[in-house]
């Protein structure tokens, strides 16, 4: 079966996301994972082996069930018309993107701090940052933010496309389920820390090359919004590999080195202090307007992108 798409199809999707964003009111697959890997989690923690043994079945029954289903679904749309499955292929990649909930999210935080409600603020930034917030002052609060938008770009924009171009909309949504495995059982702890620890390495290895080749696209944004791309590579490339992850370093560092702010460095997760390196540790500290510059360049950064893999499906497919 192939599963290439036409060019237009990833642009499509983008302006689908870029209208709608995500609506609670609509269905979404993505929320359909997260209930499945809560439904089936139990049933692969039973199974007579220990627990990475059981965690790698789980994580890869799930991402390969994920390609299936997506994979019959489109090519059952193809027979019924090739019009049809283009417009399935369009729906599911918008699914796969989420640049406009990332930025309402970081926007929402922004205003919060800008109309001096703190607690609103920290309430805001708890559902889209992984650390705990009730002790962060303003600028603990943006620079979280800020860190976010950076991975996020990753995580749901630049990877989600370039699983879309190379596989279309079945490689789309099992780089999804990867990515919803990761966040959902994919941490260091006493309940995931060996169940989890497959699912956190396969999305590892699925973000390496977009992680990479993102740090090209943020420059390139950069130098259009501040003329500081020379700062945004050298920062990535000095500092990209000073982080727990082996991915989020790159755009995290390269966001560093386009806004002049200092991220990273220690924080509180689940009351556990984790002592993490700073990334653009000569920057000053991040304050509520790096928020809102984070968005903008994750936003053209997301066009740059896809303007490179719509080029790219042009001239090669």
């Amino acid at each position: 079966m192939e599963f290439s798409i036409a060019w237009y199809a990833l642009p499509a999707a983008f302006l689908l996301d870029l209208v709608l964003g995500d609506p609670e009111s609509l269905p979404h697959p993505i929320r359909w994972m997260g209930k499945g890997i809560t439904f089936v989690e139990p049933v692969f923690r039973k199974l007579p082996a220990g627990l990475i043994i059981s965690g790698t079945f789980f994580a890869i029954s799930l991402i390969t069930a994920t390609w299936v289903l997506t994979a019959f679904v489109v090519q059952a749309a193809n027979i019924i018309h090739p019009l049809f499955r283009v417009g399935i292929e369009i729906l599911l990649i918008y699914y796969a993107v989420s640049a406009r909930s990332l930025e309402d999210s970081a926007l929402e935080v922004y205003r919060s701090l800008k109309q001096s409600r703190p607690h609103e603020a920290k309430t805001r930034a708890a559902r889209i940052v992984g650390r705990d917030v009730a002790d962060l002052n303003e600028d603990g609060i943006a620079r979280a933010t800020v860190e976010t938008v950076g991975e996020n770009l990753v995580d749901g924009v630049v990877s989600p496309l370039f699983y879309a171009a190379i596989g279309g909309a079945p490689l789309a949504m099992a780089y999804k389920m990867v990515n919803t495995l990761d966040s959902m059982v994919g941490y260091k702890n006493d309940t995931y820390r060996h169940f989890g620890k497959v699912a956190a390495r396969i999305d590892d290895v699925a973000n390496f090359i977009p992680a990479r080749l993102v740090v090209a696209v943020i420059a390139i944004g950069a130098q259009i919004l501040t003329h500081r791309g020379l700062y945004t590579w050298r920062t990535a490339m000095a500092e990209g590999a000073n982080h727990s992850s082996p991915n989020a370093g790159y755009p995290e560092a390269a966001f560093a080195g386009a806004l002049s702010v200092q991220l990273g460095g220690p924080n509180y997760y689940e009351g556990r202090l984790v002592k993490k390196p700073f990334i653009g540790f000569q920057f000053g500290q991040a304050g509520p307007i790096h928020i809102k510059r984070a968005c903008d360049l994750m936003m053209l950064s997301a066009l740059i992108w896809l303007g490179i893999l719509c080029a790219i499906m042009i001239i090669f497919i």
